[in-house]
């Protein structure tokens, strides 16, 4: 199956690539150097929150340079306008640029078809416009950052009808917009036409990894999800350039003067087309988590996944329940009685699969031989991260509760413990798992183990504080983190600890960069063991380390079995591969 004799030049193989592989490390570089972007935004916010109006240590000049380009006054500090861009780019940049392209894009496009023994996904050069599309919508949204006025400042939700009369930024955000969620489009229906269609002999769908099952549904939820919200870009861009009035509604006032607009639009039509793909969003976050995280398990206790069908069942529940559900951001709104009593049962109803789903990772640890190294340590730390964003979810998903913490700190923690420890834990724990499929190299296990205990200590240190700030009613979004209001007070020292925990959850990071770059640099051995974790999937007992070129296989794959047969009764090893007969 393989083509690698094909000679291509350096602008072919590794720039404009067709390579699925060559495809989902473009994703993953360039996806990692836009979460060090938005990572850098958050940590010069905290900041701002915990010294309000001070200057910014060692990039204070860098700040004030920004700040006066952007036409802000700035002596080094962050600047409350600033703030706001600052606020809405690093949601837009970790979400849209970071996570999403990380899970899906680099994970996605590297594993599934090794997984499935495919040669390359259905449509390679489809597959390489889904990177360049999304590399484009990057530079705008970066571009946005020079221009008068600054990025996009009203929140990386966009409401009208303050997005409607933004500055210039905001209209970057909408096209950068476009172009990320047409390439999400490209990509899921790559995986899905992949995933139906180039599977390996024997592969039927009660054989699949789960991880592959998480990438299926989570395409799925692309799918349907973004052209909605695609379609509300272009509606509000179009407000904005051509003068329309899907969201203006009529007599606005801006500026103590009636906005001159034909008016007749609903900003409420906006929350309706957002949240109905924001909400599947976090699942399109999780779901490949959860993908990543099964794998580890069942590699690292050496015994099946507890309740594989039971796994997989839920993940495609929750994939359909996550269309029915976007409205418990919108109880405020006054949607009345009946709507919200149906949006309340449907978001109670979601919970039931994700606990099924944590229920199953934590039973398959029960009596496993567990090995913890960096990858099962992350993955570890997954579980109960992920359970805390889950049960805190609760509240707000009733309409009473949300009353008190809409739109809180308690929102962000809620929030963040999903798609922050929550995803990030799971995307180091694939990093790990799979680096030396992509390098024929395993990193080092102790700077691992640094990188872990050092990132969950400060993780918390971070988000846990945001539940009482939440919970004693401090407003999210304030450029001085609640010190204007009297019921703050009490919690503004929060702001102190969850600051400095962001700063040196950024110093925990440089184990993680340093083993990466020294293990690059090292050496490959002449001859690496393709498969160091015994792992019984197809990319890793069917292929090299790294893989071949295009084609993937010397000899296409026939498999016999399921995915994880681990520790199985009178079985020569520990580990019975896919494709053993």
């Amino acid at each position: 199956m393989s083509d690698s004799h094909h000679q291509e030049s350096f602008w072919r193989k590794y720039i404009f690539s067709t390579d699925h592989k060559i495809i989902g490390i473009q994703y993953g570089i360039t996806a990692l150097l836009f979460m060090f972007l938005g990572f850098t935004l958050m940590m010069v916010m905290r900041w701002q929150l915990a010294f309000p109006d001070q200057a910014v240590p060692v990039i204070g000049g860098l700040i004030k340079w920004l700040a006066e380009l952007n036409g802000f006054a700035s002596d080094g500090n962050l600047p409350a306008d600033l703030y706001n861009v600052f606020g809405a780019m690093h949601g837009t940049i970790m979400i849209f640029l970071g996570v999403v392209p990380l899970v899906v894009g680099a994970f996605g496009n590297y594993i599934v078809p090794l997984q499935i023994g495919a040669p390359d996904m259905a449509f390679p050069k489809l597959n390489m416009s889904s990177y360049w599309v999304y590399f484009i919508g990057g530079v705008i949204m970066f571009a946005s950052f020079f221009l008068p006025g600054g990025a996009a400042n009203s929140g990386w939700t966009s409401y009208p009808p303050l997005a409607d009369i933004a500055t210039t930024g905001q209209t970057y955000w909408l096209v950068g917009m476009v172009f990320l969620i047409t390439s999400s489009l490209l990509g899921s229906v790559n995986i899905i036409v992949t995933i139906v269609q180039l599977r390996a002999e024997g592969l039927t769908w009660m054989r699949l990894p789960f991880f592959v099952w998480s990438q299926l549904v989570t395409s799925f939820l692309l799918l349907l999800a973004f052209p909605p919200l695609e379609a509300a870009g272009i509606f509000q861009l179009m407000d904005r350039v051509f003068g329309t009035s899907f969201f203006l509604p009529s007599g606005l006032v801006v500026g103590g003067e009636a906005l001159n607009v034909s008016g007749g639009g609903s900003p409420l039509l906006w929350q309706h087309l957002f949240w109905f793909l924001a909400h599947p969003e976090v699942y399109v976050l999780i779901l490949p988590g959860m993908g990543v995280v099964g794998e580890i398990l069942a590699n690292n206790t050496r015994k099946p996944l507890y309740g594989y069908k039971s796994l997989v069942y839920s993940a495609i529940f929750l994939g359909f329940m996550s269309f029915v559900v976007w409205a418990h951001h919108m109880f405020l709104t006054g949607m009345g009685q009946g709507m919200s009593v149906f949006f309340q049962t449907t978001t109670m109803i979601i919970s039931v699969p994700s606990v099924i789903i944590l229920s199953c990772f934590m039973l398959s640890l029960w009596g496993g031989s567990i090995r913890f190294n960096s990858p099962m340590l992350f993955a570890l730390g997954w579980i109960p991260m992920f359970g805390i964003g889950g049960l805190t979810g609760l509240p707000l998903g009733l309409s009473t509760p949300d009353i008190h913490l809409h739109d809180t700190y308690y929102v962000i923690g809620h929030f963040h413990y999903v798609v922050a420890p929550g995803t990030i834990f799971a995307i180091f724990a694939g990093i790990y798992y799979w680096f030396p499929k992509m390098t024929g190299k395993k990193l080092d296990e102790t700077l691992g183990k640094l990188h872990f205990y050092s990132s969950f200590i400060f993780m918390n240190g971070i988000f846990m504080p945001m539940f009482i700030q939440g919970m004693a009613g401090v407003s999210r979004r304030l450029a001085d983190g609640g010190q204007a209001y009297a019921h703050a007070q009490d919690v503004l020292v929060y702001n102190e600890v969850m600051s400095w925990s962001a700063w040196l959850l950024a110093v925990a990071q440089i184990p993680f960069i340093i083993n990466i770059f020294r293990t690059m640099m090292a050496e490959r051995e002449a001859s690496p063991d393709p498969n160091p974790w015994q792992a019984t999937t197809i990319e890793w007992t069917d292929t090299t380390s790294p893989p071949l070129g295009h084609g993937n296989f010397e000899k296409a794959p026939v498999v016999h079995r399921g995915p994880y047969e681990y520790s199985v009764p009178e079985a020569k090893s520990d580990y019975s591969p896919q494709t053993q007969s």
